[in-house]
């Protein structure tokens, strides 16, 4: 008679407690999963892997103190053993490429259900990777996606202020330009969600309560 395997030891990071708690609830249920414990950010992430040493953790990409981004790369770093999954509502290419790019394994929206999860998570600790239907076919639109129309290129300054990234920069650059979310959207190859969640970014970072301001800060900073 042959002892059963021990239970996969992993590590659950989520900002927002409902779905942290649902997710260390359904997981832990598995007979083959072990939740070992839970984080509301990266930084607690990293501090409880270093205390566990969990063989995977399901990761959230936009949490306080630390994202999930920068506590994928230190992950990485300094615990390559321990397989990276992402679990989050972003399905654009910026995001997915940073994640991979960082070191995670697999990538899945929150649309997935606790089968597809809990699979994804022992597939990655095996080695394998495993991304959705929704991420893989942002990963052949990324890759077959024209470039950003000349004049758009054009008007991007070279540095950009106030932490905006260079998708930031494209998308501020065409409200600049009069472009509504559907035609920035369709330009891009993106969601209208994912526009949306972009330009909520662009007015955290700098500083805008409505488009209006928005587009001046654009003019203001040569964006068009």
């Amino acid at each position: 008679m042959t002892d059963s395997p021990a239970p996969l030891r992993i590590v659950i990071a989520d900002d927002q407690a409902s779905v942290r708690e649902g997710l260390v609830l359904l997981l832990g249920l598995l007979p083959d999963i072990d939740v070992v414990g839970s984080a509301a950010n990266g930084r607690e992430a990293i501090e409880l892997v270093a205390e566990h040493r969990p063989d995977a953790i399901l990761l959230d990409l936009h949490m306080p103190v630390l994202d999930g981004i920068e506590a994928t790369r230190l992950l990485t770093e300094q615990q390559p053993e321990v397989a990276i999954v992402v679990l989050t509502t972003y399905d654009d290419d910026v995001s997915v490429l940073a994640a991979l790019g960082a070191g995670a394994r697999s990538y899945l929206t929150k649309d997935a259900d606790r089968v597809d999860i809990a699979n994804a998570l022992r597939g990655a600790a095996t080695g394998l990777s495993v991304l959705d239907s929704a991420i893989q076919a942002t990963l052949v639109a990324a890759a077959t996606r024209p470039a950003p129309p000349a004049e758009l290129r054009r008007s991007l300054p070279e540095e950009l202020p106030d932490g905006l990234t260079r998708r930031e920069g494209e998308i501020l650059a065409m409200m600049a330009l009069g472009m509504s979310n559907p035609d920035i959207a369709a330009e891009l190859y993106l969601s209208a969600n994912t526009v949306k969640s972009h330009i909520n970014r662009i007015f955290t970072k700098t500083g805008s309560p409505d488009r209006a301001t928005a587009v001046r800060y654009a003019h203001e900073h040569r964006f068009g």
